[in-house]
Parts: C-alpha cells; sequence; structure tokens
C-alpha cells in the first residue's frame, strides 16, 4: 500500500513540475532540464508500478 502512496506522489510531483515549465518557467534557461527531471520521475514511477505489478516489490 505504501509504495502506491510514493508512485502517486512521484506522479504529481513530476506533474507539477512539467506544470511549472509549460506556465511561469517557460522562459527559464534550463528548461529542458526541468522537463528532463520530470521524464525520469514518470519513468521511476512506471518502474516501481511496474515491479509491484510483477510481484517484485
Amino acid at each position: 500500500m505504501v509504495l502506491w502512496v510514493v508512485v502517486v506522489f512521484i506522479v504529481l510531483s513530476a506533474t507539477l513540475i512539467l506544470a511549472l515549465t509549460y506556465g511561469p518557467m517557460k522562459a527559464a534557461a534550463n528548461v529542458r532540464v526541468i522537463r528532463a527531471i520530470a521524464g525520469v520521475q514518470y519513468a521511476a514511477a512506471a518502474a516501481l508500478a511496474g515491479a509491484r505489478i510483477a510481484g517484485l516489490a
């Protein structure tokens, strides 16, 4: 159960980061790096969810 809470927290964090990069931070010089960080967070959440569904976690 706790793993699902962590997955949801990671997804919400990545979504907030993406929303900021398309809103107030879209003119930032390092916006691609920030979006890449959000992508890594989505990948981590997917890996955790996949491991849980497969019974490995």
